[in-house]
């Protein structure tokens, strides 16, 4: 990184920080610190509903997905705007008529405190986690690329959301998520345009896209009713609707940010806002990583793109092993090259059986690169079991600071950083609100004045955000970032969806079997998920009907136990 990389990424950050803080100084009741005073339109609730969803990890892992994968994961999200109209539908007016600060304020209405409490928990345990990881995913990256202090990048970034998520609470979240989406969707375009310009003479959009399709890249729909396999039509479409459903319509981080709105009708709007643009969004991303993909079949690409697990393997007794997969990778590569050009040709000419035939010798190259790689994750494992041997993670950045000129890699470094701040902070927000109202308010004998629940609000995001930075610190890399944060919130999700919707539609439903019918659910999906029961998608549309049908049936029981017997 140069000098003018080190001024794009510090003037960026620190204009994103300062401009909270003064943007939203002097919070003065629970109204103005949680909802932000009821003034949010419907263009910052929408920019805010996808800042929040849309971490670091997003810009770093889908790429890479794409890479590796292909753009299948994009029907992940094909559940959403449905999950969007649902939530416009039957959320939206319940929350705004009963005029709630949170999410769970309505459920001990509906139920009992301690149902309330127990969901609140939920949130606050897989909520809790994810801000950890929301931090954590961009520092061990950036960390292992630039050779930064681990510790020391989890506690700046930690650090930066805290000062302005303390200080202007929903509001000062609201407003720099703003800047952020604009920072990050600028840089994205920079770097998409960039590598098209980086492909050899000749090498069109459209050729490019042939040439990611001629490697299954492009392969985006799967029909197929395989539980197994994460990302198919029908796992996105029912899995993903109800991570979506709970996700946008139970989470306080989410449900924090259109509280704010000015009315149901901003508040509706900022939300269809995000179904409307969100797939497009996520397609685009995949789409980079797709073009990264096809860059590197011109240019030379590492056998690892992790450089601690390169490093690891190079000091270990197994160099020289490496080196002779090295040679082999550098042979493919060129075999590649000449493989790719002769598909271009083939392609110039309109010869469609010489076509075919370079489409099947790429695929060939493609699964002898592919076994080459697991070869190589192989020997990193043997030489250091501690290092990350998946690399997903690691292609886009690896491409960013190899590959771009001066200016953007601080602008795309700064578009990672400033996504890990905008999803935090919403996390870190609706994190100290729970904890203030709901557990620490609502369990309180004694009330106090709005002045006392703003300042224990700030205290408790202050807290969570010491509390993020420690599992940030503590953390370890998955299989990919970005499914980590959807398989935790997957375990806990389905379960208070279906809280919520016994609270809406299932009116015989007392709180007691419901706290019962929670409980049990939890347990039975953590083990599900343990023991590989199914696809983590899955474990949403489990876990919700699962607890849905569990309390219907202890309060059927429950309801006999009550019967007095009869006379004869």
């Amino acid at each position: 990184m140069g000098l003018l990389d080190w001024i794009v990424l510090g003037s960026t950050l620190l204009f994103i920080v300062g401009y909270g803080v003064w943007k939203t100084r002097g919070s003065k009741n629970v109204d103005d610190y949680v909802l932000g005073g009821h003034d949010a339109k419907w263009w910052t609730i929408g920019l805010s509903v996808m800042a929040t969803q849309a971490s670091a990890i997003t810009f770093l892992s889908t790429p890479g997905q794409a890479f590796h994968d292909g753009m299948g994961f994009v029907q992940f999200y094909f559940g959403l705007p449905l999950a969007m109209i649902f939530i416009c539908l039957v959320f939206i007016p319940i929350y705004r008529k009963l005029n709630v600060f949170t999410a769970y304020e309505m459920l001990e209405g509906r139920f009992d405190l301690k149902t309330r409490t127990l969901t609140a928990i939920l949130f606050l345990i897989q909520r809790g986690l994810a801000a950890g990881i929301t931090i954590f995913a961009p520092s061990i990256i950036l960390s292992a690329v630039l050779g930064w202090d681990l510790r020391t990048l989890n506690i700046i970034i930690g650090i930066l959301v805290i000062i302005y998520t303390v200080s202007g609470g929903t509001k000062a979240v609201s407003v720099t998520q703003k800047q952020q989406m604009f920072i990050i969707m600028v840089g994205m375009f920079f770097a998409f345009f960039f590598i098209l310009g980086s492909l050899p003479t000749g090498v069109s959009f459209g050729e490019a896209l042939k040439i990611a399709g001629a490697n299954n890249k492009l392969q985006i729909l799967d029909f197929s009713f395989d539980t197994d396999n994460r990302y198919t039509f029908w796992s996105g479409i029912t899995g993903g609707f109800f991570l979506a459903l709970a996700y946008f319509g139970t989470d306080q981080s989410q449900v924090q940010r259109y509280l704010s709105g000015k009315s149901v009708r901003e508040s509706q709007l900022g939300l269809i806002f995000n179904g409307v643009f969100k797939i497009p969004m996520q397609f685009f991303i995949l789409l980079v990583g797709a073009m990264v993909f096809v860059f590197y079949q011109y240019n030379p690409s590492p056998l690892n793109f992790n450089p601690a697990a390169t490093q690891a393997v190079m000091e270990s007794e197994y160099v020289e092993d490496y080196k002779i997969l090295e040679e082999g990778h550098l042979e493919l590569e060129m075999e590649k090259k000449i493989a790719q050009e002769a598909f271009s040709a083939a392609l110039e000419l309109k010869e469609y059986n010489a076509v075919l035939q370079a489409e099947e010798d790429i695929l060939k190259i493609n699964r002898r690169e592919r076994a080459s790689r697991d070869a190589a994750k192989t020997l990193i494992a043997k030489a250091d079991e501690s290092v990350e041997t998946n690399d997903k993670d690691y292609v886009f950045i690896h491409f960013i600071l190899d590959n771009l000129p001066a200016g953007l890699i601080g602008l795309l470094l700064a578009v990672i950083l400033s996504a890990a701040m905008s999803s935090t902070a919403s996390e870190l927000n609706a994190l100290g609100t729970i904890t203030a109202l709901d557990l620490y308010k609502r369990n309180k004998p004694e009330e106090k004045d709005e002045k006392h629940y703003v300042i224990a609000a700030k205290g408790f995001t202050l807290l969570w955000g010491v509390m993020a930075i420690i599992i940030a610190c503590v953390a370890n890399l998955f299989d990919n970032l970005i499914q980590l944060v959807n398989i935790i919130g997957s375990i806990f999700y389905g379960n208070v969806l279906g809280i919520f919707l016994l609270a809406f539609f299932f009116k015989f439903v007392k709180g007691n079997a419901v706290f019962v019918a929670a409980l049990v659910t939890q347990a039975i999906v953590i083990i599900g998920w343990y023991l590989d029961w199914m696809s983590y998608l899955w474990l949403n549309a489990f876990g919700c009907l699962l607890v849905i049908l569990l309390a219907i049936v202890i309060e059927g029981f429950d309801g006999l136990l009550r019967k007095p017997p009869i006379k004869t």
